[in-house]
């Protein structure tokens, strides 16, 4: 099992001096990834339902504080060196295509080859309307073709395509990833269509577990990794090829509701072994954890915590 944790793009931890601190000491703990989630602006009235609150509302927005993630990752890939870089998600209809496929090449590059890109269609149709992005309700068939239109950008010498959304020939495209044939990309969200996205597309499924919007339990873990399976097969693909890569909470002992079950990744290091155990026996290979809070100090203290009563005894 591989561990990463959730890095703060907004708040007073969003700052050089704390991110840097943050970055480098998971860097030295070994973590294995570190994430950064993807909002470029956040209108002012948001109707949109969101996807990983029980009410559907997305609490973020008051703040609406985001910095830009592909510029925050770069900015940590130059003084880091192992661990691993993961826009988490990025929302794919956003970017025109060339630009991200140059913008994530160059983190790779500049990085040694340190990106996995974790990516999404977006759930906030209101963002999609400010940035004048493809349609929202088109927004899975966009991120297919921006996928397979990155991969002809980074695999080819002569990069030509011809989609609905995009279509480009005749032109240069350097440099190239460091990784071949280019970094992995895990695909996001929990609907069919992802795991069909990730089977087709990805180096791996990217989930969201342990929330009660989502608690993708182990045997639904389970099932849904033996549906993923089978849409590989579908698409002439090896299975085994495709890592599970989780993402949830790291709960704060005394968190939960009096006299309720405990959480999952809640409690004393023995208990969240066991879920570890759990949900690798079902099939997760990479948990990434929500370790942010407001006080630099304290999100230090509970990486430096998790590293040693955790980490440190999950095995290999």
């Amino acid at each position: 099992m591989r561990f990463g944790f959730y890095l703060p793009n907004s708040g007073p931890n969003a700052q050089p001096g704390p991110l840097s601190a943050i970055a480098r000491k998971g860097d030295e703990l070994g973590f294995y990834c570190m994430v950064a989630g993807d909002h470029i602006l956040v209108p002012r009235e948001v109707n949109s339902p969101y996807p990983y609150t029980a009410d559907g509302r997305f609490h973020g927005g008051n703040a609406a504080e985001f910095m830009e993630q592909l510029t925050l990752l770069t900015y940590l890939a130059g003084i880091t060196s192992n661990i691993r870089l993961v826009p988490s998600v990025m929302i794919v209809p956003y970017r025109n295509p060339l630009l991200a496929a140059k913008i994530l090449a160059t983190l790779d590059v500049l990085s040694q080859g340190r990106l996995t890109l974790g990516v999404g269609v977006g759930w906030m149709e209101e963002e999609f309307e400010a940035l004048d992005a493809p349609p929202f309700s088109e927004r899975g068939a966009v991120t297919n073709e921006y996928l397979l239109a990155y991969k002809e950008l980074w695999t080819s010498d002569n990069p030509t395509f011809e989609g609905k959304y995009c279509r480009f020939s005749d032109l240069h495209f350097l440099p190239k990833p460091v990784q071949k044939p280019h970094p992995p990309i895990w695909v996001g969200g929990q609907s069919r269509a992802a795991m069909r996205r990730a089977a087709r597309l990805g180096d791996g499924w990217h989930p969201v577990g342990a929330i009660p919007a989502a608690p993708l339990e182990p045997e639904e873990l389970e099932g849904n990794i033996a549906l993923l399976h089978r849409y590989a097969e579908d698409w002439g693909r090896d299975p085994s090829e495709l890592e599970i890569s989780m993402k949830a909470p790291l709960y704060d002992v005394g968190s939960g509701v009096p006299g309720a079950a405990r959480r999952r990744f809640a409690g004393e290091p023995g208990q969240i072994l066991q879920d570890i155990r759990t949900y690798e026996e079902a099939g997760v290979g990479c948990i990434i954890f929500d370790v942010r809070g407001d006080d630099l100090g304290n999100s230090l203290e509970r990486l430096e915590w998790f590293a040693e009563e955790v980490m440190a005894h999950a095995g290999p």
